[in-house]
């Protein structure tokens, strides 16, 4: 198992485009595992689009990995997204990490775009086994409920051969279209205990399908601060998440050193090894300061456990 920490963006805190790619540079060189962006079409907080974040990084980065967490698939078109991905891939050189998921049925995203929540989980099924021939297959014909292909082609195709295909999600459903159709899975709001249980139920449902997943390719999503809970925006990220699940403190890490690690540990020991930290921050200048703590005092502790 090798330790990858990588690291993620909700809202875009950059005072201008020069502070991100500066975020970008450090996260490169520092040796950040890799770079991901959330996905969110309709909000009032400032929110990259995340399909569009991972073709500028193609051009700006040399070695890091990068992808999003995680795309809502549900109102994405097949041939469009496919081929989007496909071209980014082949110009980074295959360092594109697709990651998907089903979306909330509550999201703004679906309403603002006209596409109807009942038999998303279907729809979204369609997608990701459209977007999966796209990419490995030469001439698709296909005849769903959705979609219809007449011999549908797409070049260049992803470089990388292997291109991941992660899906987000903790309901059975979500477990049976990872043990369907995914190369991996990526946590989202889930702790450590939670993470477990989704991890084993998606071995036993890969049992059905006659599919495998290498035990690398199972990830995690938190977020994290280098402070203390009574700080302003300790607060308020508690707040915000206290809004969706009983005890926020079990979802984020907020603390030292030896607090984040602990919580790195414990995703480990419930079989991930891939992770997407999204710093709390309230502006720029917060955001590079925990990027460089990470940097400089949690990447070490993952160095000799990824030579063993």
């Amino acid at each position: 198992m090798t330790i990858g920490l990588g690291l993620g963006l909700s809202k875009y805190p950059f005072e201008s485009p020069d502070g991100y790619w500066r975020w970008v540079e450090l996260c490169e060189r520092g040796g950040i595992d890799s770079i991901w962006q959330t996905d969110r079409l309709v909000s009032k907080d400032p929110i990259l689009e995340c399909i569009a974040v991972t073709a500028a990084l193609a051009g700006a980065t040399e070695t890091i990995h990068f992808g999003m967490s995680v795309a809502s698939i549900a109102f994405r078109d097949p041939l469009l997204t496919a081929k989007q991905l496909a071209t980014i891939d082949v110009l980074s050189k295959g360092r594109l990490l697709p990651a998907f998921g089903l979306g909330s049925s509550f999201s703004a995203d679906f309403r603002a775009s006209g596409t109807p929540t009942k038999r998303r989980g279907k729809r979204a099924d369609e997608v990701l086994k459209l977007i999966h021939k796209l990419w490995h297959e030469e001439d698709i014909c296909y005849n769903g409920e959705f979609f219809r292909y007449d011999h549908v082609t797409i070049s260049p195709r992803p470089v990388n051969q292997s291109i991941p295909l992660w899906i987000g999600g903790s309901s059975e459903k979500a477990i049976e279209r990872v043990a369907r159709y995914g190369t991996g899975w990526l946590g989202g709001i889930e702790t450590p205990e939670e993470s477990a249980r989704v991890i084993l139920g998606i071995k036993e449902a890969l049992k059905k399908t006659g599919r495998s997943i290498d035990k690398d390719h199972y990830g995690a999503t938190f977020s994290f601060r280098f402070g203390n809970k009574g700080e302003l925006e300790s607060r308020l990220a508690l707040k915000r998440l206290g809004k969706r699940v009983k005890d926020p403190s079990k979802y984020l890490v907020i603390g030292d050193t030896e607090d984040i690690v602990k919580r790195i540990d414990q995703y480990i020991d419930a079989g991930c090894s891939k992770f997407v930290m999204l710093p709390i921050a309230s502006d720029e200048k917060e955001t590079i300061q925990q990027t460089r703590l990470v940097i400089d005092e949690i990447l070490p502790t993952y160095w000799s456990f990824n030579r063993r």
